[in-house]
């Protein structure tokens, strides 16, 4: 069994990397909340986009990664190479291809999603841009299955430190035009963005190379494409794939349902995500823990020790949002200045950051526990649990945004409704379903 202690060692170097992290969505929604609100409502629906597309690489690499904890619990270190090896190849491959039709439909499909032509075209030009960052962050995200899956967890610390230090100097300098830049508003964010993913991969690569074994681990296994593992990883990896990519594109149906209702409204809605990302980020990094102990549990066959982890994990995520939840509501205004300096904007959010905080006391379990269930290998089982609330919540976004176009704090009341059904549904997946026996 693991000790408060153990799971704090693996989760810490991950919350703080995701911290570090999300710096470049909190300063890229400060610096141009200060710029106007149609460039604010752009870098949301295209951040949005990006991350639709991104998930798709972080679903196969989440795969990758209970495979490699699976095979790190068994010893078989040798077999952790070839997964990365063959993620890496696929995710390139994969990036160009999603390069290429966002770069030639982007502004037909952005034409049919948003009904402002304002944002709209700054939308696309931010994403023409910020597409490139394609190539470095989907390589990325297979050296954080790597570390995430052999526990060594620190180096994701110093690598999204780095990452958050470049974004914040160039959105300095690109965003306003300080240091003899030219103002470049919008396209400076883009920019300054993939800069900081470039600076990223190219410390992955230099650290991987002069403090991992990379005997011990397989990782000078390069050769030829091998199918055969491909498919294997994909056998996982398919379902958390399609899991991320559906899951964010409802997130994004909520951004365009706000968007109809208004400019001001779509400013806010992107107010409160940087928040609402920001506050998730405990949960996500003990839930990625999550998934990575229970695996590695299992693989050492002590699968009767995987209910009680997830328990202890999730009591320790719901008192730290406990926590992060009463100190946000205490000092709302405060926290929405950090991201705007207009009254207005400031004003219209206060409520949100009630109903947020709310629905992220029910995440702080719900997402550790469904986590938990990715981690026992069954992606399928997962999507399902997923799909099925998702289904719900896009009925409901439906219905209070584009039809009855009901105040932001409402439509966010969404958050309530998905977490509780993904804490129930999994919940009584790892209760009654047939898990114990799976082989990955």
């Amino acid at each position: 069994m693991y000790t408060n202690k153990q799971i704090w060692n693996v989760s810490y170097p991950i919350f703080l990397s995701l911290l570090a992290q999300n710096i470049i969505n909190v300063t890229n929604t400060a610096f141009l909340g200060r710029v106007g609100e149609v460039e604010l409502g752009a870098s949301a629906l295209g951040g949005l986009f990006y991350i639709c597309c991104f998930t798709i690489a972080f679903g196969f690499s989440t795969g990758s990664q209970i495979m490699i904890a699976r095979r790190n619990g068994e010893e078989e270190h040798k077999q952790v190479g070839p997964v990365m090896i063959q993620g890496v190849f696929f995710l390139i491959i994969l990036a160009i291809i999603l390069f290429t039709l966002t770069r030639f439909f982007s502004s037909d499909i952005m034409h049919v999603l948003i009904s402002s032509d304002n944002i709209m075209n700054a939308t696309v030009d931010f994403l023409n841009i910020r597409i490139f960052g394609f190539f470095f962050s989907f390589a990325s995200v297979m050296f954080r299955a790597l570390f995430v899956g052999i526990t060594r967890t620190k180096v994701l610390t110093f690598n999204a430190i780095l990452m958050a230090i470049t974004n914040i100097i160039l959105d300095y300098l690109l965003i306003f035009g300080h240091g003899g830049f030219p103002a470049m508003g919008l396209k400076g964010a883009a920019i300054a963005s993939v800069a900081a993913e470039a600076i990223s991969i190219l410390f992955f690569v230099i650290y991987t190379r002069f403090t991992v074994d990379i005997q011990k681990y397989g990782l000078n296994q390069f050769g030829s494409f091998d199918f055969k593992l491909l498919k294997r990883i994909l056998s996982i990896s398919i379902f958390t794939m399609m899991q991320y990519f559906i899951s964010m594109s409802t997130f994004m149906l909520f951004f365009i349902a706000v968007e109809r209702i208004g400019q001001h409204e779509l400013a806010i809605a992107n107010i409160i995500r940087s928040i609402y990302i920001l506050l998730f980020i405990p949960v996500n990094s003990l839930a990625t823990t999550s998934n990575s102990l229970v695996s590695n549990t299992i693989g050492a066959g002590q699968i009767n020790m995987v209910i009680p982890i997830i328990k202890k994990i999730a009591r320790l995520s719901f008192f730290i949002m406990a926590l992060c939840a009463i100190i946000i509501c205490l000092i709302p205004q405060y926290v929405i200045s950090i991201y705007t300096n207009d009254p207005a904007l400031i004003a219209g959010s206060v409520a949100s950051v009630y109903v947020i905080a709310g629905a992220m006391l029910i995440c702080a379990v719900g997402n550790i526990v469904f986590n938990g269930v990715s981690g026992t290998g069954n992606t399928r089982s997962a999507l399902s649990i997923e799909v099925i609330i998702l289904i719900f919540y896009t009925i409901y976004i439906i219905i209070i945004g584009m039809y009855l176009k009901m105040p932001v704090h409402i439509c966010f009341t969404s958050e309530i409704i998905y977490y509780g059904g993904l804490l129930t549904l999994s919940a009584l997946y790892l209760k009654k379903g047939n898990w114990q026996s799976k082989r990955i």
